[in-house]
């Protein structure tokens, strides 16, 4: 059964984990061995719950222990469970809790890149995204729109992040991923063609037959702002442009993932 305390103490050393560590803090925290995340939500705590993640705390409000955290809760062992009303953890937490629930849960060893592209017909690069809410959303594109796993550059923003998975509604616990080295000979060593998402003089449109037959692919999208680095692009077997209309230059990156994964992850 879990163990529920009410809080009464906002000094307690237990809360340091939700109110008073970084999430950067919080990833080194037992280094060298993989730290600490906190997710939020309850559908982001069953996805992780689900994917096999260890719990080591909650903090929600009273209303979800028989509410919508019921559930999550019974799959939790015999953890602390920390509660109070929301007034008490918006002012522990600095904010507002948008759905009630913060789950702190152990890190797992991330995989290989050669372990995620294993027999994948499609996966999607981040180079540099390091916008926790783009990096959310384009995850929660991949899932959805064929992609077969994610690779990230180390400059990319965490996805395990509380923004980054709440905003991918915890599908980065559903689709596998790892950070990579950048290179583009590293994909091509794994198996697979790339296609560079950019505005580029030479790049081919979205829909090009030849493109589409290719029968494993590597979509490289950019950070935001300046897209991808020259040298990558011009590393890339295809640069890949969606059509605009009305004057429009581009879309923000997490849009374009969307456009592209569904286009390019059919099967």
């Amino acid at each position: 059964m879990p163990d529920i305390i009410t809080i009464t103490d906002f000094a307690a050393p237990e809360l340091d984990v939700y109110a008073r560590l970084s999430e950067v803090q919080l990833r080194r925290f037992y280094e060298p061995v993989p730290g600490l995340f906190i997710a939020e939500s309850p559908k982001v705590i069953e996805r992780a719950l689900n994917a096999g993640y260890q719990p080591v705390s909650v903090l929600l409000e009273e209303k979800h222990i028989t509410g919508e955290a019921k559930e999550i809760l019974s799959r939790c062992g015999d953890i602390p469970i920390y509660t109070s009303g929301p007034e008490v953890l918006t002012r522990l937490t600095g904010f507002q809790l948008t759905r009630g629930a913060l789950c702190v849960m152990r890190r797992s060893e991330l995989p290989s890149a050669e372990a995620v592209c294993a027999g994948k017909r499609r996966i999607a690069v981040l180079e540099n995204v390091v916008n926790p809410t783009n990096v959310g959303a384009i995850f929660r594109s991949a899932a959805a729109l064929g992609m077969d796993g994610v690779l990230l550059t180390p400059a990319c923003s965490d996805p395990l992040y509380r923004r980054a998975a709440r905003v991918s509604m915890g599908t980065v616990f559903q689709i596998p991923w790892t950070y990579f080295d950048g290179s583009m000979e590293t994909l091509r060593k794994l198996g697979f063609r790339t296609a560079a998402m950019a505005l580029c003089e030479d790049s081919v449109n979205i829909d090009h037959p030849q493109l589409l037959a290719e029968e494993r692919l590597a979509v490289v999208l950019g950070a935001e702002g300046d897209g991808l680095l020259k040298e990558t692009i011009s590393a890339c077997d295809y640069t890949v442009c969606i059509p605009m209309s009305h004057g429009v230059d581009s879309l923000n990156v997490a849009a374009a993932s969307a456009v592209a994964f569904w286009q390019l992850g059919r099967r």
